[in-house]
């Protein structure tokens, strides 16, 4: 329950601090006092967006502080998925600085909007003359028959299981156009991978073919050089060898006369050993040389596939090749295999739509117990409201579609005069009609939902008299289990109320505030008079008040 609200530098409020108790809690006060101004700094405590011309000094930042207790109501969960201290007293704070940024605080965790309005739902429900109008809406019309059937747990699963069917059928139908464009591509890709793959490249593969094909393409050359180069090495008077073994004989008769000359000669020797290996890979080389022109055309034969591959691909180096090879391989075997994998996600389609179709039975078969007791309950208050003939049409139709809160489509129709047809509440329900229809509604609502505080402004419009005091006997019944605020103008309403607010106007220093003081017994019983007789408080009026109060 709302235990205390604080405003700062809010529209006409300058500073405003009151505490609520538990029970009904009456809001009165002139029209223009200020009420909506309350209501509104309320709502942003609920998350609603916050406009930077609601500040009373635009030089200041507004600050909007509300106490809970909630001790009750079952919101640890909450906190630890949004990550906040979860505190049995919990402070609520919202900020909108002159900048016009805001800011908004959960027992001091910095939260986002959306965090704060999913908590404020679960602690207030705010009943505006809008939300009147929400009654003749289907989707509010199902939630007051989800609320009877307790249908909370499995709406929820049902959501999350349309979430993954509305997932599998767009990923099926993705799989299904791109299959439409692979197909169109299949031939043509499997023609160059055939391709490729004939080819039967190989890392490194071209670098060996050129290098085979320069030494086979210059085979008389290199003859001629190796052969040359072997003379060189093996002459027997100016042969690279022949002058060698002398040099090693003359350095070795100096090996007698030190180290340094035995290390020489070492040194020469290796010289000679390398060289000998040298002659002899030399004539190796030269005796395995031979023309092969089968060879050398099979080669070049290679060699230009290649090139002309790689000049198809734009492809430089043949690695790109075997990377656009293996690519293509990828997007032919996608293609054939998608039959596969399009029918793997058939079945997933098809078994999510047995699970939301069991689910949706479930629902159904819950709203239709619900109805008779939602339509008895209804006609019983609205008789008490002054309307003895109300009745209502209500049902459920089974349908083949998945809509967000089940497979059903509603039948919510209302006759308020015997003899009359029955009709959308839109057409058939005038507004004082409409609020006590509403009022009725809250009061089911309020049992099966158990909201922590309820907050009616003004849902008493276009109702007066005996009705306007069977209203407020219906908010007195609500909040022996619920903390209930209501706004009005009808005395018969005012004099329910454990408490009694009054929203006025002040003038101070040619500057209009707007206040708010709990009023005593006395203060009651005088607001309450003005109410029935205005400005001109009669003794009648007076005596009225109290035996309204009484």
């Amino acid at each position: 329950m709302l235990t205390s609200l604080s405003i700062k530098n809010y529209a006409l409020i300058d500073k405003l601090q009151v505490d609520f108790d538990k029970g009904l809690t009456i809001i009165t006060g002139e029209t223009g006092a200020g009420k909506s101004i309350l209501l509104g700094g309320l709502s942003l405590i609920l998350g609603k967006r916050a406009d930077l011309g609601s500040l009373k000094s635009k030089d200041e930042k507004c600050v909007i502080e509300a106490d809970f207790f909630i001790e009750k109501y079952k919101l640890q969960a909450f906190f630890k998925e949004a990550d906040i201290d979860y505190e049995a007293n919990t402070i609520i704070r919202r900020e909108i600085l002159p900048s016009g940024k805001s800011r908004a605080f959960i027992n001091d965790t910095p939260v986002t909007l959306d965090v704060l309005a999913s908590l404020g739902s679960q602690l207030i429900d705010i009943h505006s003359q809008h939300q009147t109008l929400r009654l003749t809406e289907n989707d509010f019309q199902f939630r007051i028959i989800d609320a009877v059937a307790a249908n909370d747990s499995a709406l929820e699963e049902y959501s999350l299981k349309l979430k993954d069917y509305h997932a599998a059928k767009k990923e099926l139908q993705r799989l299904i156009d791109f299959q439409a464009e692979a197909n169109k591509e299949h031939d043509y890709n499997s023609f160059l991978l055939k391709e490729l793959q004939e080819a039967k490249l190989e890392n490194g593969m071209l670098k060996e073919l050129e290098a085979d094909f320069e030494k086979l393409n210059n085979v008389e050359e290199i003859g001629e050089k190796l052969a040359h180069a072997y003379q060189q090495l093996t002459a027997e008077q100016y042969g690279i060898l022949s002058g060698l073994t002398e040099l090693k004989s003359s350095i070795q008769k100096l090996a007698s006369y030190g180290e340094q000359f035995d290390n020489l000669y070492q040194r020469v020797n290796s010289v000679a050993i390398e060289l000998d290996d040298i002659q002899m890979e030399v004539k190796r080389q030269e005796e395995s040389l031979e023309t092969d022109p089968r060879l050398l055309e099979e080669i070049q034969s290679r060699l230009q596939l290649i090139y002309d591959l790689q000049k198809k691909h734009h492809a430089i180096e043949l690695e790109e090749l075997l990377e656009i090879q293996q690519a293509l391989e990828q997007k032919v075997e996608v293609t054939e295999n998608l039959d596969a994998e399009i029918k793997q996600w058939q079945l997933k389609v098809l078994d999510l739509e047995k699970e939301l179709d069991t689910l949706a039975e479930g629902i159904h078969s819950n709203r239709e117990m619900a109805i008779p007791r939602l339509s008895s309950y209804l006609e019983e208050s609205l008789f008490e409201l002054g309307m003895p003939n109300a009745k209502f049409d209500i049902g459920v139709n089974k349908t083949h579609s998945y809509f967000a809160n089940g497979k059903d489509e509603l039948r919510f129709l209302f006759s308020a005069n015997k003899g009359s047809n029955y009709g959308e509440l839109k057409k058939v329900a005038s507004g004082g009609e409409l609020s006590r229809i509403m009022l009725s509604i809250k009061s089911i609502l309020a049992e099966y939902m158990q909201l922590p505080t309820i907050m009616f402004d003004e849902i008493d419009t276009g109702v007066s008299g005996e009705i306007s005091n069977k209203m407020g006997d219906i908010m007195a019944g609500m909040s022996k289990n619920m903390q209930v605020f209501t706004i009005t103008h009808l005395p018969q309403i005012a004099a329910k109320g454990e408490s009694h607010f009054e929203v006025f106007k002040e003038d101070v220093n040619e500057v209009t505030y707007t206040r708010m003081k709990k009023l005593d017994k006395e203060e009651r019983i005088k607001a309450i008079a003005e109410m029935l007789g205005g400005k001109d408080i009669s003794s009648s009026a007076l005596a009225h008040a109290k035996q309204l109060l009484n």
